[in-house]
């Protein structure tokens, strides 16, 4: 029996539930991964696979070059050119991953990295080629409104490259095991997302050189974003891999890993909110509105995060990675923590930007941040290698400088009166139940972290109460935000969605 249709309208809170249910079970994956390669392979090797892993995530998103938008687009207008759209993006995703490996792998060795790293990079690009066809498949779920299946194959090839490395790991294969399992487990995901395509009985997978050029020429504007977006990681992990020893790459690897885990709540709720702001982009009187109801809960979200990373950043890292070989990356993570807060209000002023068409506009912005952490990166990471001989506290402090240009950028491109006073206030008000939830922590005497975060969390909702952050009015709204229904999802909607999509 074939799976049931989408309906033409369905509701935010379905797709959002699929959202949460699959960023929830990915993120408890990726940390039980993160932290078992983190304790078996030490910080050495653990940076090489965080150093690989950042190549090969830049370069399928040159790849894709804004695909995901066609693909999205065109099933959601036309289901019934499903197979001929998923059969072309399949084939196009082959050829120009084949093609950009002979060019990978002289990058890699024009940055002068060793012959292991060199062969290690061009391996992973290899064997992450089977889950990025599966992800193919998932971008058609999508395009239909069947987040559930999206979300069901990330989970089954996380779940497939946790069991597959835990087992080359006991088998002391170390590093090269691991990197095997990802083929093993793309190839498990391939299956599953050709048996649940068959089982929503789409069209048959075809090939046309029309598509093609069409989904080319499509892509250009999103591809430019999307490569904005994705550069500055991958020039992070080159520039502190030339200027810092190879432990304080897997440092700072274990600290990125830990500042994406916390970092998923808002882009979970800015994609929810997406369809609204999308909706109301043409009127700025109730886009202003719209924005300055998600953003609410962004601030809490975001102050609460960062209060969180300053005072647990080092046991957090000691629970899942130890701190026998991981203890400076807890200064990392507890150096970014303010840079919650940015992160937090320009993820949700992107997605805005995004939905009133003005990508063209925030990629000039996103760029500048870019060319500006750069630059402080090659200044702060040999400054702070030498200092406290931790270089990741370079990167961390440069990334901060440059949230802070995509804010300003951010800002200036928005509507008139999205940003104004009550949103300054509300700022400030966040800000306040921090720093009051901060000073609370350090009156007492330390506690551990299975106490302290319960208790964080207590105390900083009462902050936000007491200074009305937090009001009754404001869980309502979100969670009617959750249960609008949606029409048909508009053309801005979907182009954000694979925005993010690429991202992740």
């Amino acid at each position: 029996m074939a799976f049931e249709s989408p309906t033409r309208g369905p509701s935010i809170a379905r797709n959002a539930f699929h959202l949460v249910l699959g960023q929830v079970t990915t993120t408890a994956l990726a940390i039980f991964f993160s932290a078992a390669l983190g304790r078996s392979l030490g910080a050495r090797d653990f940076g090489l696979y965080f150093l690989i892993s950042s190549f090969s995530t830049f370069a399928y998103v040159v790849v894709d070059w804004g695909m995901q938008y066609y693909v999205i687009r065109e099933v959601a207008r036309t289901p019934e050119r499903a197979g001929e759209v998923l059969g072309t993006v399949l084939v196009l995703r082959t050829a120009c991953s084949l093609l950009i490996l002979l060019p990978a792998a002289l990058m890699v060795l024009a940055l002068g990295y060793d012959a292991r790293t060199s062969w290690f990079s061009v391996a992973y690009l290899v064997v992450s080629l089977p889950f990025f066809l599966a992800q193919g498949f998932g971008l058609v779920f999508r395009g239909r409104d069947r987040m559930g299946l999206d979300s069901a194959i990330s989970v089954v090839n996380k779940a497939a490259v946790l069991a597959l490395a835990l087992g080359a790991l006991a088998l002391g294969t170390g590093l090269t095991g691991v990197v095997a399992s990802q083929m093993i487990a793309g190839i498990i995901a391939i299956a599953v997302s050709s048996w649940f395509y068959g089982r929503c009985a789409l069209s048959p997978i075809t090939f046309s050189a029309q598509t093609i050029r069409a989904m080319v020429a499509g892509s250009k504007a999103l591809g430019f974003m999307m490569v904005a977006a994705s550069v500055q990681p991958y020039l992070d992990a080159i520039v502190l891999s030339k200027l810092a020893p190879a432990d304080a790459i897997g440092w700072y690897g274990a600290a990125k890993n830990i500042m994406g885990t916390l970092t998923a709540p808002a882009i979970i709720v800015a994609a929810a909110a997406f369809p609204q702001l999308a909706r109301t982009s043409s009127e700025p009187a109730a886009f202003n509105v719209e924005v300055r109801t998600v953003l609410r809960p962004i601030l809490w979200l975001g102050a609460l995060a960062a209060v969180g990373s300053y005072l647990f950043s080092d046991d957090a890292i000691a629970v899942v990675y130890g701190q026998r070989h991981f203890a400076p990356a807890g200064v990392i993570l507890r150096v970014f923590a303010p840079g919650f807060f940015l992160l937090f209000i320009d993820n949700l002023l992107g997605n805005a930007l995004t939905a009133m068409g003005r990508m063209a506009a925030l990629s000039l912005v996103k760029s500048a941040s870019v060319v500006l952490s750069t630059g402080l990166e090659l200044l702060l990471i040999p400054y702070f290698q030498r200092r406290v001989g931790n270089g990741g506290i370079g990167v961390v402090t440069a990334f901060m400088a440059s949230e802070v240009v995509m804010f300003g950028g951010a800002a200036l491109l928005m509507p008139r009166g999205a940003v104004g006073r009550p949103v300054i206030v509300d700022i400030a008000r966040a800000i306040a139940s921090a720093v009051i939830t901060g000073l609370f922590f350090h009156l007492i005497p330390p506690v551990n972290l299975f106490i302290g975060v319960p208790l964080c969390v207590t105390v900083f909702v009462a902050c936000t109460v007491a200074l009305r952050l937090l009001r009754r009015a404001d869980l309502e709204q979100l969670k009617a935000l959750f249960r609008r229904g949606q029409p048909a999802e508009p053309e801005t909607s979907r182009t954000a969605s694979a925005w993010r999509a690429g991202r992740a």
